[in-house]
């Protein structure tokens, strides 16, 4: 599989908390990077394309890039993430 990160990311397992409208969502985030995350979740449907992700270091403002069945990608964006 062909590598499109800009930077590599770490493989982690982390409890976390999707956010979104007043709503909330828990997930594991499965690998991070300064720049995205990848995490597991129940399932994509029903997940907005803009987010909040909210662990344990704090909360980012995120953007979903791809989603697949059981996973979904993410960008963070906003004033938190380290562009």
């Amino acid at each position: 599989m062909d590598e499109h990160r800009s930077t590599p990311r770490r493989r982690v397992l982390k409890a976390a908390t999707i956010a979104f409208g007043g709503s909330a969502i828990s997930c594991a985030v499965r690998n991070l990077s300064e720049y995205g995350a990848s995490l597991d979740v129940t399932s994509p449907i029903g997940i907005p394309d803009v987010l909040s992700l909210v662990m344990d270091s704090g909360s980012q403002h995120c953007r979903v890039i791809w989603r697949k069945e059981k996973r979904i990608g993410v960008r963070f964006t906003g004033a938190n993430s380290k562009k």
